[in-house]
């Protein structure tokens, strides 16, 4: 741990920038930067030897050089804003304040003991930890710990994301003691106030043919959600669909179903849209068929079942998808048996149709033959949903795309229009007649014949008691799940008076 002297007689009415700026400068401050070569001893040591001493130069050049001393990376600075205390540089994973001075920071300081507020501070009153490049604050506190301008206190035993020039009070909201520094993060440039306010990027987990995805931390309570960021000059339009796109999304939040993606939030910028989506931890389908090759059928009809009851879903709240491929369908755990969610759906609402359509061209491998047959007809049917469809479930039975680049006498487009494909004996022999069935009744090229959702949940090879029963479990608890997290969240915003005492 590394403290430095912190500010000498300032008013704690100084301005946060005033109070980093000054201690910052303060003479003796350490740097997270490594130090000059001349700070350095001699390399060599060869400045001991008299110049009668008589050493075999072979000797001189085996003996070792002084090993530079590594410098601890500073990950963070936390900067005091009251008199008395000192600036803490963050080299270690976490550090426990409180005043008593077993603490790694002990607030147990001369002129700190006068103040009226000493005593009201815990023995163990917070600590600061480190979780890969995101930051917390945890209160340990009977009095209470603030972030920022949050009028509730964390309460003991929760925590708050710290962001760049976070203010952490004590024992009352008024009483700021602390700012945090951030020395290994940006300010998150180029994103909407709003959301910055109200959330952290930690890292990029994605890219689709419409935009970034990243891992993000709502700062009040923790919670992991997905920031999806679509360039609006990468879909030029005209129509309503782009000019609506916020009653769009207000329509798409009040979508909730247990396989399907929640949207929480929705900004936009002159240049972007801004869409906060739920986040899973299972990762991609994606993922899951190129780590195992292929899927038992068993798992592949656990996951089509609940892909289709989800896109019935949205096909009954005037939603067709057009996008649906192993990339957008995510897994809730890494367990083999889980609930799957799909993904991107919100696209088709905030995009024109005709500008979404032209950019997924350039990934055909999920498309149906309508939408290359009538390029120029604007108004797709449900029907491009249960060819992609078709084309999953191919996928997780069969581990390889029905239509791919590798046939040399067909583009991928000319065998999708066709509905040339077929299934290789080494990898389809373990699968059932049905499972196959059902492929092919999917795979159909003219839209009126093919299989619809209804139709294909009604399917021999899905009427598996066992599987259903499986399912509609896993879903039953999700909504279990998000209903105790919606109470909790409701409770928190009620005033002190009106919560429920606690156990």
């Amino acid at each position: 741990m590394s403290e430095e002297p912190g500010p000498s007689g300032q008013s704690q009415s100084h301005s946060q920038s005033q109070t980093q700026s000054q201690t910052q400068s303060q003479p003796g401050s350490s740097s997270s930067s490594a130090p000059t070569s001349s700070s350095q001893g001699s390399s060599s040591g060869s400045g001991t030897l008299s110049s009668v001493d008589t050493v075999p130069v072979q000797e001189l050049q085996s003996i070792p050089e002084d090993e530079e001393e590594v410098q601890p990376q500073v990950w963070g600075r936390v900067i005091p804003l009251v008199h008395g205390l000192s600036v803490l540089n963050c080299v270690e994973n976490q550090y426990v304040f409180g005043r008593d001075q077993a603490c790694d920071y002990s607030l147990k300081k001369p002129i700190v003991q006068q103040s009226t507020h000493f005593k009201s501070y815990s023995k163990k009153h917070f600590r600061i930890f480190r979780d890969e490049n995101l930051v917390y604050v945890e209160d340990l506190s009977g009095n209470g710990t603030w972030v920022d301008d949050d009028e509730e206190k964390i309460g003991n035993g929760n925590q708050r994301l710290l962001s760049n020039n976070s203010v952490i009070a004590l024992a009352e909201q008024k009483h700021q003691v602390f700012m945090f520094i951030d020395k290994m993060g940006d300010d998150q440039p180029n994103l909407p106030l709003e959301f910055s306010k109200k959330y952290h990027i930690a890292r990029k987990i994605g890219t689709g043919v419409c935009g970034d995805v990243k891992l993000a931390i709502e700062k009040k309570t923790c919670k992991k959600v997905a920031l999806k960021t679509i360039n609006k000059h990468d879909f030029p339009s005209i129509g309503t669909a782009t000019r609506n796109a916020e009653r769009e999304i207000e329509t798409l939040k009040k979508i909730d179903h247990p396989c399907l993606i929640k949207t929480e939030d929705f900004y936009q910028t002159e240049d972007s849209y801004y869409i906060v989506l739920e986040y899973v931890e299972g990762g991609e389908l994606f993922g899951r068929i190129k780590a195992k090759k292929q899927l038992e059928e068993n798992i592949g009809k656990l996951y089509f079942y609940q892909m289709l009851r989800a896109v019935e879903y949205l096909h009954n709240n005037g939603i067709i998808h057009r996008d649906l491929k192993p990339e957008n369908v995510l897994l809730a755990s890494h367990d083999d048996i889980c609930l799957i969610k799909i993904t991107d759906f919100n696209q088709s609402k905030i995009l024109e149709e005709s500008s979404l359509m032209k950019t997924l061209c350039g990934t055909p491998t999920y498309l149906a033959p309508e939408v290359f047959t009538h390029a120029a007809t604007v108004g797709y049917t449900k029907a491009v949903d249960y060819w992609s469809l078709g084309v999953l479930l191919f996928i997780c039975l069969g581990g390889y795309p029905p239509f791919n680049s590798e046939c040399p006498t067909m583009s991928v487009r000319e065998q999708i229009i066709g509905g040339h494909y077929r299934f290789i004996q080494s990898q389809w022999k373990k699968v059932s007649n049905e499972a196959k069935d059902l492929i092919r009744k999917l795979l159909v090229v003219d839209p009126e014949k093919r299989l619809s959702v209804e139709e294909a949940l009604t399917h021999p090879w899905l009427d598996d008691d066992k599987m259903r029963n499986t399912a509609d479990q896993l879903m039953q608890c999700e909504i279990s799940k998000k209903r105790k997290a919606e109470e909790a969240e409701a409770a928190a915003g009620e005033p002190p008076s009106k919560r429920k005492p606690g156990p």
